[in-house]
């Protein structure tokens, strides 16, 4: 099992430097191609959801990411360390924080709920926790297996 581990300051422009390396990760552990757009695009939600909340709460440890290769999936890990103490808002979406950071709390909570909409419609295996230390969420893509290659071109 290999494991890739990225950290970067909540700044927008970071987001697009873990988008490139998640999908290069991907490629490399076996993901389709047709679904590594899926995986840029998740990526690139969490990581922006994360560099907000951060930003929000005034947040100014890390973002992490973790890229990990298993037998069978490919799985990355977006993590935020903003305390959300398994809170719920805006009809029970998970990960979504009661207390909205600082500026417009509307605005930010329509966002958080909106891009863990979209994470959800690009990724079929989406868990987002929240706690103490902080959220995550978590994405798994299967890994083609060299044997179906093999009975396809046989």
């Amino acid at each position: 099992m290999a494991t890739v581990e990225l950290r970067f300051s909540a700044q927008p422009e970071h987001v697009r430097t873990a988008r490139l390396v998640a999908a290069a990760v991907a490629r490399r552990a076996g993901v389709d191609e047709a679904v590594l757009d899926e995986v840029r695009l998740a990526v690139g939600e969490a990581c922006s959801r994360a560099v907000g909340l951060h930003r929000g709460n005034g947040v100014v440890t890390p973002i992490r990411v973790v890229l990990t290769e298993g037998e069978k999936t490919f799985s990355i890990e977006v993590g935020d360390e903003v305390p959300g103490a398994g809170a719920e808002v805006g009809g029970g979406v998970p990960g979504a924080r009661a207390e909205a950071p600082a500026g417009d709390p509307d605005d930010v909570d329509g966002e958080d709920e909106m891009g863990l909409a979209v994470i959800r419609g690009l990724v079929d295996d989406v868990e987002v926790t929240v706690g103490e230390d902080g959220g995550t969420i978590r994405m798994s893509w299967p890994i083609a297996s060299v044997e179906a290659d093999a009975d396809i071109l046989s």
